[in-house]
C-alpha cells in the first residue's frame, strides 16, 4: 500500500512525501475507493503511554519523554516495544485497530515461511523474488502474487499459530486494509526476534536479513536515533484515505551487540505523510535515547 497511482504503477524507490489530489490507493493489486474506514475522522483523546521495568527509573523516564514526544500532535497514535534486556514494555492505545498498509508484508512474508516449514521445503527461486521485492522496495505487485498465492485461510492459520488474535484480513481480499493492532505486531517482532515453535531459526533469520536490507529511502519511522552499532530491521506502510488522514505506521527491530528491542508505532490522522513520520520518529528517538542511556544517566 506504499504507492498511489493513477494508472500502471511499478516499484517504488521514493515514499511519497507529500499529499498528492488524487484519492486513490492501490491494495491487493487494485483500486481501492477511499471509503470511510473504522474509527472516528477525527483524532482520538490523547492517552499516555504507560511503561513497566525491572528498572523503575528508566520505565518512568521512557513514559516522560514519549509523553513528551507526543505533544502537539493531532495524529491517533499507538506503541508497543519491549525491550528484554531491561524488561521494559510500553504502550499506548496498543489495541485499537488501524489499517495495515504495507506493514502486512511482513506477515505475508511469515505466512509463507511458516507455510513452507510445514512441507519441510525451500523457497522456489519466484517466491524469493518476490519476498526479496516485497520487503526492502515494498513492491505491491510481489505482495500481490503471495497474497494470492497463499489464501485467506493460510495466513489466517498464521495469525492464530502466532497468537495475533486481534488482527483481522479484509472481508474484500485488499491486504492494505487487514486490521492491525500495535500489541499483535510487537508479537510478530518477538517471533520474528527470538526462538520460537512458529518460525524456525531459519525463516527468521530470512526475515531479519530482508528487513535488514530495506532500501535507504524506506529505512525512516522507528530507525530514527537507533544507536549505530545496532543491527537495524524496519518495515514501514503508509496511506491517505479519505477519512483518518494518512496512515502511517512503522516496525523496529534493534539487534546485535546489547541491543534486544523492539518497537510498533501505527498512526492515522495525520494531516500529512511527513507529519506521520516526524510523529514516528520524535518517539522513537526517546525510546532509543532511554534504552541506550548510561544507568547513571537514566537514574537522574
Amino acid at each position: 500500500m506504499d504507492k498511489r497511482t493513477m494508472g500502471r504503477h511499478r516499484r517504488i524507490t521514493q515514499p511519497p512525501r507529500t499529499t498528492l489530489a488524487t484519492r486513490a490507493v492501490l491494495a491487493a493489486g487494485v483500486l481501492v475507493p477511499t471509503i470511510a474506514s473504522a474509527g472516528s475522522a477525527h483524532a482520538a483523546t490523547p492517552q499516555a503511554a504507560i511503561c513497566t521495568s525491572d528498572r523503575p527509573e528508566l520505565a518512568d523516564k521512557l513514559s516522560e519523554d514519549i509523553n513528551s514526544a507526543l505533544e502537539g500532535s493531532a495524529a491517533t497514535t499507538a506503541i508497543s516495544l519491549h525491550d528484554r534486556t531491561t524488561n521494559t514494555t510500553c504502550t499506548l492505545d496498543a489495541d485499537r485497530h488501524f489499517d495495515s498498509a504495507s506493514t502486512v508484508k511482513v506477515t505475508v512474508l511469515s505466512t509463507l515461511l511458516w507455510d513452507a516449514q510445514k512441507d519441510n521445503r525451500a523457497l522456489t527461486q519466484e517466491e524469493k523474488d518476490h519476498a526479496t521485492a516485497m520487503i526492502t522496495e515494498s513492491d505491491n505487485d510481489a505482495t500481490t502474487a503471495l497474497w494470492k498465492q497463499l489464501g485467506a485461510d493460510k495466513i489466517n492459520g498464521f495469525l492464530q499459530a502466532a497468537g495475533m488474535t486481534n488482527t483481522t484480513l479484509d472481508s474484500e481480499g485488499h491486504w492494505g486494509l487487514t486490521q492491525i493492532t500495535a500489541n499483535d505486531e510487537e508479537k510478530l517482532l518477538q517471533l520474528v526476534t527470538h526462538t520460537n515453535p512458529v518460525l524456525s531459526d531459519d525463516s527468521r533469520a530470512y526475515i531479519l536479513k530482508l528487513t535488514a536490507e530495506v532500501i535507504p529511502s524506506q529505512r525512516w519511522g522507528t530507525p530514527a536515533g537507533a544507536p549505530s552499532d545496532a543491527q537495524v530491521h524496519v518495515k514501514n506502510g503508509w496511506l491517505e484515505r479519505a477519512t483518518n488522514g494518512w496512515r502511517v505506521h512503522s516496525l523496529g527491530a534493534f539487534t546485535g551487540g546489547d541491543h534486544d528491542y523492539t518497537i510498533t508505532v501505527l498512526s492515522q490522522d495525520n494531516a500529512t505523510m511527513d507529519d506521520g513520520i516526524a510523529n514516528i520518529e520524535g518517539i522513537a528517538r526517546a525510546v532509543h535515547e532511554n534504552l541506550n542511556a548510561p544507568v547513571s544517566s537514566a537514574q537522574s
